[in-house]
């Protein structure tokens, strides 16, 4: 395994990671689903690069626009459950009210 690719698949696990463990308030999981969806996003620019061909070359902007969607999903959630329920925290969501 190369460096360059240990240091993609380690920043994937941290995000990974964060989002498994770190799970208090709303944004800290939105701010470590964008992590993994950057590293994924320069892997996959660094690997279209590497092969040199054109047809992997919209890839990673299909995955750019996909990491811009779920973005501004996530934070449209995130206010309007900060709107509703005063706060970002998870522990205070219950689906079972909804």
């Amino acid at each position: 395994m190369t460096p360059v690719h240990f240091a993609f698949s380690t920043t994937f696990m941290l995000g990974l990671t964060g989002l498994a463990f770190h799970r208090t308030h709303l944004l800290s999981a939105l701010l470590c689903l964008e992590a993994m969806m950057l590293s994924l996003f320069i892997a996959l620019s660094t690997w279209t690069l590497q092969l040199g061909s054109t047809s992997f070359s919209a890839s990673p902007m299909l995955l750019l626009a996909f990491s811009a969607c779920e973005a501004s999903a996530g934070l449209a959630l995130l206010v309007a459950t900060s709107r509703t329920h005063g706060s970002d925290r998870l522990q205070s969501l219950n689906l079972l009210q909804c």
